[in-house]
């Protein structure tokens, strides 16, 4: 795609015939909090009251995992791919040759989230963002008819990759159609990626692990799924040890990770990214019910992180995101909402003191 929203300002430029902003060289300028994804309970629209309610300047499209498969992370995926469909077995989703039962109902529930979101965003101009599995955590979960991952055929998964792109594509282009003064941020949810480089993702047999995929084809279907966003997309990963560097090089605008996990082995990749423009997610609220320091207490690794690098105080706020450190479909609904709140009220200390 061809635009986006200016990166500076975040004004709106001249858009394209399918509602598409012009201007791809520019990047959006995000709100300064946003939640992962996934929620707890099962009301489409509570949920998509709270997140609107909460999140003023960057909302997000959430995943109610509770209702069932379908609205899961993978299931909610395989309903966005196109002409490719998939099943649940008992060891997970599993290509299908027709939609079944289980992608009508994952249909069913991307449609019942976008009624709500639509509901609860009339009026809305800004930046919104939506979630779906990166192409290699995808191949790593969607299992072929053998009973094996994809991630064992690289056939199935260039297969895979086409599919999620074209889906994504249309996706993309629905949300647009029900928030006309959205720009949508896209988000690929990759927890397995650090685990797909490595050589770490177990065969079905449990015996025997998969080989490691060449780090230049994880780039490159990186870089073809991020473009479907433009140059507005994210990537996200809570595990340890996330390729800032690869993530970069493969076109993210944003990495969204969980920041308690950082190092100072990081560093040098993270003050890379933040110098070439990549906007940070840090994840600073626990993904599940835990107490919650005070807003600016929470935001204190940040700054340091910040004073480490010798990055300039002024650009931090404008550098980060703050989110929770994951998604929330293990917390109870009360720290879930409590959790979402802390993520604004620490991203205003941050802009107020940003030293």
């Amino acid at each position: 795609m061809s635009g986006t929203t200016d990166r500076t300002t975040g004004s709106t430029m001249s858009g394209t015939a399918d509602g598409t902003p012009d201007g791809a060289a520019s990047r959006t300028a995000y709100g300064p909090a946003t939640g992962v994804g996934s929620m707890p309970g099962g009301d489409a629209r509570e949920t998509a009251r709270a997140v609107t309610g909460t999140f003023d300047a960057f909302p997000h499209l959430a995943e109610l995992p509770a209702r069932g498969p379908g609205s899961d992370m993978i299931g909610r995926t395989t309903g966005m791919l196109s002409e490719v469909y998939a099943r649940v077995e008992p060891s997970g989703w599993r290509v299908s040759d027709r939609p079944g039962r289980d992608t009508k109902r994952a249909w069913s529930w991307l449609g019942e989230d976008l009624d709500a979101l639509e509901e609860f965003t009339q009026g809305y101009e800004g930046t919104l963002k939506i979630q779906a599995a990166g192409p290699w955590t995808l191949a790593a979960a969607l299992e072929l008819r053998n009973g094996e991952s994809a991630l064992s055929d690289p056939g199935a998964c260039r297969d895979l990759i086409g599919s999620l792109v074209e889906g994504l594509t249309g996706h993309l282009a629905e949300v647009r159609r029900r928030v006309p003064g959205a720009v949508p941020v896209l988000q690929l949810d990759e927890p397995s990626l650090t685990d797909v480089l490595r050589g770490h993702i177990r065969s079905a047999s449990g015996y025997r692990t998969y080989r490691a995929v060449d780090r230049q084809v994880v780039e490159d279907a990186l870089r073809d799924v991020l473009a479907v966003s433009g140059e507005n997309a994210v990537v996200h990963s809570c595990a340890t040890d996330v390729p800032f560097a690869l993530l970069r090089r493969a076109g993210a605008a944003g990495v969204s990770f969980d920041f308690s996990l950082l190092t100072e082995r990081d560093d040098d990749t993270i003050g890379e990214a933040v110098e070439a423009g990549t906007k940070l997610f840090a994840g600073i609220a626990p993904a599940t019910d835990s107490p919650l320091s005070d807003p600016a207490g929470s935001v204190m690794g940040v700054r340091t992180l910040w004073r480490r690098l010798g990055l300039t105080p002024g650009t931090l706020a404008e550098s980060v995101v703050l989110t929770p450190s994951c998604g929330l479909a293990g917390a109870s609904p009360a720290y879930a909402r409590a959790a979402l709140a802390h993520c604004v009220r620490a991203a205003r200390s941050l802009a107020d003191n940003p030293e």
